[in-house]
């Protein structure tokens, strides 16, 4: 279990355990009116986002079956349970329901959220459920990309965490699919590190100059880097 200061994490049913990943993601991402989780796992992101953006309805999917009966239990223990929906579909599948406000078109999302299945080409583990939670097998990189692109918005954004040394490819990918790369912030550890991750916002409409920049989430004595304090202060307790 995960104590946050407005709800609480439980993990005991879930693959993918709650990891710093997924709090630099819901803290960082843009919202609106509608967002999509993708792969919500726990249903951290989602919560982390209700509680960012009051005013919004999410929709929160996951292809494996414990995962979202844990996510549907947290999103009910969460004060903001009115507000989002849980889904057992994998992204492939998963069609929105008809909007009423503007005949028989779909829904589709002005945010899109996602913290993949990211690892390639790495020992996989024994477990299936760890093994569909960790790998691109079951969701490629451009599988991801092609369905974000068919649910957002004109002007949505679809945001994702990955390691650094996928960047390349995931942006390759997304003009590809006809998405445009609007902000990029690379993650060290420390300052004397190379980036591990890489926080990514796409948008269907052409950004000539992204909006690129680097931090730190510790100082050299291990302590919280001043960005990351200030990013995650609503949700850690210290």
């Amino acid at each position: 279990m995960f104590e946050f200061k407005k709800f609480t994490i439980k993990q005991d049913k879930a693959a993918m355990k709650v990891g710093t990943d997924g709090v630099l993601l819901g803290a960082w991402a843009n919202g609106g009116t509608r967002i999509l989780d993708v792969g919500t796992g726990t249903g951290l992101i989602a919560i982390m986002m209700a509680q960012r953006f009051p005013e919004t309805a999410i929709d929160a999917i996951d292809i494996n079956d414990s995962a979202c009966q844990q996510a549907i239990e947290n999103v009910a223990d969460s004060p903001y349970s009115e507000r989002i929906k849980v889904f057992h579909q994998s992204l492939q599948d998963f069609r929105t329901e008809k909007n009423p406000m503007h005949g028989d078109s779909k829904t589709t999302y002005d945010c899109i959220v996602s913290n993949p299945p990211f690892f390639q080409n790495s020992l996989k583990p024994k477990d299936s459920d760890r093994t569909n939670a960790r790998h691109t097998d079951t969701l490629p990189f451009r599988e991801l990309l092609r369905h974000a692109y068919r649910l957002l918005t004109e002007n949505g954004r679809f945001s994702i965490i990955c390691p650094y040394d996928t960047l390349q490819e995931v942006e390759s990918e997304a003009i590809i699919i006809g998405l445009s790369t609007n902000r990029v912030l690379l993650i060290n550890t420390k300052s004397n590190k190379k980036p591990k991750r890489v926080l990514v916002e796409f948008r269907k409409k052409f950004i000539h100059s992204p909006e690129r920049a680097e931090v730190v989430m510790m100082d050299d004595d291990g302590a919280r880097s001043e960005w990351y304090k200030e990013l995650t202060k609503d949700f850690y307790i210290k």
